[in-house]
């Protein structure tokens, strides 16, 4: 089997968090449906709660912190992308923002991604499309065309619980396809030396 590696963001403050439940079953339905196409995908799971303490510093010196800068790594070496937000104020949480702001420019450029979002109220889904994909649009990413949205009602009867999973089923099965198709993520290291010393002393 291929393998394959998947990191999943999620920006829920609660523990426990209806956007980690949510990530926790898109990064489900990815792994069946990537199994499914010869695919072996491992996940990561990041909670940002985690890490905002860690991101504030780096905002504020322009250095990582040691378990950010490996979380960062992780994200730019996947061959996928989960990211769950929390929906406040009709956009993204500033937590998730502030870990998409200090990646580095092209570390998302044409990486599949799968965005989701949680929220009290159905209303907060237009969320999705007005907030989530034009961020990713602007950091390049290939987002996959279904983004999944669970209000609280979503958790709740069979019938909407039941509609809740084929959205999760339909994007798990979407980022897996786009995983598949893809040669594995490859990182620049950007002080490699990319002219031998040879080269450089012949000028």
């Amino acid at each position: 089997m291929k393998q394959r590696s998947l990191v999943v963001v999620t920006a829920g403050l609660s523990r426990p968090s209806s956007t980690r439940l949510l990530a926790d079953r898109l990064a489900a339905a990815a792994v069946d449906h990537a199994a499914g196409l010869g695919v072996d995908l491992t996940v990561r799971v990041v909670e940002l709660r985690d890490l905002a303490h860690d991101l504030m510093n780096h905002m504020l010196t322009g250095f990582p912190p040691a378990a950010l800068r490996d979380v960062l790594d992780a994200v730019a070496a996947a061959d996928g992308l989960i990211a769950v937000t929390p929906v406040f104020n009709a956009s993204y949480s500033g937590l998730f923002k502030s870990f998409f702001d200090v990646l580095d420019r092209d570390t998302l450029a044409d990486k599949p991604v799968l965005i989701a979002a949680t929220g009290g109220t159905a209303r907060h889904s237009l969320a999705l499309d007005h907030a989530l994909r034009p961020l990713f649009a602007y950091l390049r990413a290939a987002v996959v065309p279904t983004a999944v949205f669970a209000a609280s009602e979503d958790w709740g009867g069979d019938e909407a619980d039941g509609q809740l999973r084929g959205r999760i089923d339909r994007a798990g099965r979407e980022l897996a396809r786009e995983i598949e198709r893809r040669e594995p993520a490859g990182v620049v290291d950007p002080f490699a030396l990319t002219t031998s010393f040879e080269e450089l002393l012949r000028g």
